[in-house]
């Protein structure tokens, strides 16, 4: 996946109010969106090289969005937005051999009047058509129902999720076991925008809360897939998917 416009290599200098930082761009210091709710801990070091990216919209006020900081050598993706539609792009180039076996996808799936869920994946021989929140009060339909959340977080060759204490994530766990206890099949589908990892762990020492709750959700037959992609200034490539662990 190509980025939409054009990276130019900046300085990351730092971040603050959350939503904006500054960079250093050809000597200049100008002040960027960051598209990243997250504590962006391991990855937010002052004066580390970074990828940037410039709108062509007049409209914005920030022109330029962070999209990647380079850490220990290995750009790490921190734009938020990429990773639903990074798992849209593992679903049509047949990323993952066990969604081989699914041929419709639909993206942000109401499940109730509160919540909704990133991807529905199914084959068309069971049903051709748009779902809807009706649908998630029946059972026995074999959809498989797919969170996508972003990672960036890596300590010596572990890469852990969430990066801070996530009481949506936990929302989202208890959901898909609800579901799964309806007869769907549910997954986890951790983007990792860094390649510098060998296996994936919930990050305990963080939010044990939702650590616990991925445990009991995979023991119930949650689906639990960590897939690598590698950044560079032209864009992200789908790489590999992790080992993961969640034995305490």
């Amino acid at each position: 996946m190509n980025f939409k416009n054009q990276c130019f290599e900046g300085i990351f200098l730092k971040r603050y109010n959350r939503f904006l930082a500054d960079i250093k761009l050809n000597n200049e210091i100008i002040t960027v969106h960051v598209p990243n709710t997250g504590s962006m801990k391991s990855c937010n070091t002052p004066n580390s090289p970074c990828l940037i990216s410039k709108s062509d919209s007049l409209d914005r006020k920030l022109p330029y969005t962070l999209e990647a900081i380079k850490t220990n050598n290995t750009w790490v993706g921190v734009n938020t937005s990429w990773p639903n539609k990074l798992a849209v792009e593992a679903f049509n180039e047949k990323h993952i051999p066990h969604w081989n076996k699914f041929d419709r996808v639909q993206t942000e799936v109401k499940i109730s009047k509160e919540s909704r869920i990133d991807l529905v994946i199914w084959n068309q021989t069971i049903y051709d058509g748009k779902i809807t929140p009706s649908f998630f009060e029946k059972t026995n339909l074999p959809f498989h129902l797919v969170e996508v959340k972003n990672v960036t977080l890596s300590e010596n060759g572990v890469v852990y999720f969430p990066d801070a204490i996530t009481e949506r994530g936990q929302k989202h766990l208890h959901e898909l076991m609800n579901l799964m206890k309806k007869g769907f099949t549910a997954e986890m589908l951790y983007i990792i925008q860094r390649d510098d990892c060998e296996i994936f762990k919930p990050a305990t020492h963080i939010d044990p809360e939702y650590a616990q709750l991925l445990k009991q959700a995979h023991d119930e037959g949650l689906k639990i897939t960590p897939l690598v992609v590698k950044i560079s200034a032209n864009g992200i490539k789908l790489d590999r998917i992790l080992d993961f662990n969640i034995v305490f």
